[in-house]
Order: C-alpha cells, then structure tokens, then sequence
C-alpha cells in the first residue's frame, strides 16, 4: 500500500523496491495498492519502503472517499456483532445523542471492554472474539469499535496505517477508526487504542471494511513448504519538522 490522497495528509516521496513485476491501481476504496508478481522460485522476498508524508490538522475529519457511507454499515465476516456485543453497543450510546460525544464515549468503552494486551489475538480473530476475551490489540479494538457503531447504525470503516509517538520503542504500525458522524461533520477519525481523535501525528495507509481490506501485505502463493512474514516499521519526525 502507498498511503492514500486524503485531506490530512499528503506524500511527499514514496518509493518501493521489490522484485518481480508490480502493477499501481486505486481500488474500490480508494486506496492506492500495488499488485506484486513473483513468477521466479524464490526463497525470500524483501520488500522496502520508504517515504515523507506530510500531515495536517483537519480536526479529524478525513475524505468521503468513492463510496456511500451507507456501504461500511454492512457486517463482514471480522465484524458481524454477538448479541453481546449489539447489547452491548446499544446500553453504551442509549443516552448518548451529540454525535462527537458518542464516537468518544463508545472508544472509551471499548478500550474498557478489551485490554490491551499483545500476543493475545490472531489476524483472523473477528470483533465478536475479541469482546468474549476481553483482550487484544489495537486491531481488534478497531474490529470491535466498528462492530458496535454499525449495530446502531452509525456507518464506519477500518483504517491501516503509521503513528509517531515519540517513542521508538513503541510499535509503529497502528489500526484506527473512522465513523460517519452525518452530513454536517462528515467521517472522523477516532483512535480506539488510545482513546483520543486520530490527529496530526497519524499517516492514513488505507481504509477498508475491516482489516482485509487495508492490510498494508497481503498474498497468495502456489508452492509446498512453509512460509512466515515478519515487518519492520520506523517512523520519526522529518530533519523540516524537528528545525520547526
């Protein structure tokens, strides 16, 4: 994935070395992917990336993108909500009527619903997993995030990308929300993990339904043996932003 052209967010270089054939097209959602072909037998495949996005404050309001909002109410098969998990979605927002209160309020119970905890959750674990076990990571936060709003009719959708904390030895690669809050304000970016509107500091990769739509790799293989995928992702300040 290359990251997307969004209101908050802008690339100023990104460049991808990898080998085989590589095919650039914008999908359904508006992201913009590259399709790898690896024809050759191979042992290893590296992929590297590297790039300067320039980000913005918009105040948490991110693009409509090509599809109605009416397209990220349906449940997928990481999202479809539990009768505990709509029981729960509905006791939580019931009083709750200003549309900015209820995207925070519903973080908020989710994150109190879900520890965080690493190393507990698979990729494939859906949202109704996630809320049996009380524990995850910002992915199933998200799922959950996503299950729950959709369960009251509020449209919203997975988001893949990059955050910089400061830290670097805090995990990079981070999974947030957007949620449609109508017309008038539009979708917003909530960080369920960390309870706060995902701001300034986040570089959008993709939107999606849920996460198989915006994982940053995905692939399919024909071929015997074995076979494991490990990431490394750094993300600092530019040499611009630290003389600012």
């Amino acid at each position: 994935m290359t990251p997307r052209r969004d209101l908050s967010q802008r690339a100023l270089s990104w460049t991808i070395t990898a080998p085989g054939r590589r095919l650039e097209q914008v999908d359904a959602y508006g992201n913009i992917s590259h399709l790898l072909t690896i024809e050759e037998p191979h042992r290893e495949i590296n992929i590297v990336v590297r790039g300067v996005v320039e980000t913005a404050d918009t105040e948490g309001r991110q693009d409509d993108g090509p599809l109605s909002p009416l397209a990220y109410l349906a449940p997928t098969l990481l999202t479809s909500p539990s009768d505990e998990l709509r029981a729960f979605a509905q006791s939580t927002l019931h009083t709750v009527t200003d549309p900015k209160a209820r995207a925070l309020v519903l973080a908020e119970a989710v994150f109190g619903a879900v520890r965080y905890k690493s190393g507990t959750s698979d990729v494939q674990d859906s949202a109704a997993v996630a809320f049996k076990s009380g524990e995850g990571v910002c992915q199933d936060h998200a799922h959950v995030y996503i299950a729950s709003a959709r369960a009251v009719g509020m449209p919203a959708r997975y988001v893949s990308g990059y955050l910089y904390t400061g830290d670097a030895s805090d995990a990079a690669s981070h999974a947030w929300v957007d949620v449609w809050l109508g017309a008038e304000i539009g979708w917003q970016s909530m960080d369920v993990t960390h309870k706060r509107p995902a701001i300034r500091t986040y570089c959008r990769l993709a939107v999606g339904r849920d996460y198989l739509d915006a994982a940053p790799v995905r692939g399919v293989r024909q071929g015997g043996g074995g076979e494991k995928m490990e990431a490394n992702v750094l993300v600092a300040e530019s040499a611009q932003q630290q003389q600012q």
